[in-house]
C-alpha cells in the first residue's frame, strides 16, 4: 500500500512540471507555441513577448512624433509668431488708422479695388 502511496504521489509532483504534458495542451490550442519559441517557463516568454511589442510600439511612436508631428507643429506656430510680429511690427513702423466715414465710399473703392488688373 505505502508503494502505491508513494508512486501516486511521485507521479502528482512530476506531472505539472513534465513539458510532455502540458505540450499536449498546448498544441491543441490554436496560436501554440513551438518547441523553439518557449523557453523553461511559458509566462515570462509571453510577458517578453508583449514587452518587446511594447517597446517597438513606443518607438514607433517616437519616430512619428519627431519625424512628422513636431516639424509640422513647429512650422505652424513658427509661421504664427512671424505673421504676429510682422503685423506688430509694420503697426510700430507705419502707424496707419484708416476711418470710414461713408459706407458707399468703401463699397465704391472695395469695387475699384477688385476689377483693377494686379
Amino acid at each position: 500500500m505505502s508503494e502505491s502511496v508513494s508512486d501516486s504521489t511521485l507521479s502528482f509532483i512530476e506531472n505539472p512540471s513534465t513539458p510532455s504534458d502540458s505540450r499536449d495542451d498546448v498544441d491543441s490550442l490554436p496560436g501554440s507555441l513551438d518547441s523553439s519559441d518557449s523557453g523553461s517557463d511559458g509566462g515570462s516568454s509571453d510577458y517578453s513577448d508583449a514587452e518587446r511589442e511594447w517597446r517597438e510600439s513606443l518607438q514607433q511612436l517616437e519616430l512619428l512624433l519627431s519625424m512628422v508631428i513636431v516639424p509640422y507643429l513647429g512650422k505652424y506656430v513658427g509661421r504664427r509668431c512671424a505673421y504676429w510680429g510682422w503685423a506688430k511690427f509694420m503697426r510700430w513702423k507705419y502707424p496707419v488708422e484708416v476711418v470710414v466715414t461713408s459706407n458707399t465710399a468703401s463699397i465704391g473703392a472695395g469695387a475699384v479695388a477688385a476689377l483693377s488688373p494686379l
